[in-house]
């Protein structure tokens, strides 16, 4: 497949990176996504997981796009929310690897309009901080 040819998302986040090469392993090795393609000169990955897209990169003072001073954790004041089908077995696959929650899987339902909607999540770290939501629906239901 050509670049031109290949299905961006029309919005992807480029998360930045202390570690690369550890960023790269929890991102592919545990998470399931894999490298869409990659600069490997500029430690940087298109990673994606299904229908789901992420940038990785090094953090690098040369030409950064850094608005203030990087410390960790990174990403403060934001959540990733990525939908999967087999919420319960990367979860599985989390806790077998020690990495802790920092929300433990659990059902929730958010009230949308008229209804609500329900979906089963949790909340982990990755290497830097980042927060990242996995949900998977569970359906509708009238408000209660």
């Amino acid at each position: 497949m050509k670049p031109s040819e290949y299905p961006y998302a029309p919005l992807v986040p480029e998360l930045i990176c202390s570690d690369f090469a550890r960023s790269r392993a929890f991102y592919v090795d545990l998470l399931g996504f894999r490298p869409a393609y990659e600069r490997p000169e500029h430690s940087f990955a298109y990673l994606e997981r299904g229908p789901i897209q992420i940038m990785i990169e090094q953090f690098s003072e040369e030409g950064s796009w850094a608005t203030a001073e990087m410390v960790q954790p990174y990403g403060r004041g934001i959540n990733l929310q990525i939908e999967i089908d087999d919420l319960d077995g990367l979860a599985a696959k989390i806790k077998r690897a020690g990495i802790a929650f920092y929300k433990e899987p659990v059902d929730c339902w958010y009230r949308v309009d008229d209804h609500e909607s329900g979906q089963r999540q949790f909340l982990v770290q990755d290497p830097d901080g980042y927060l990242l939501r996995f949900c998977q629906n569970i359906g509708e239901r009238p408000v209660t």
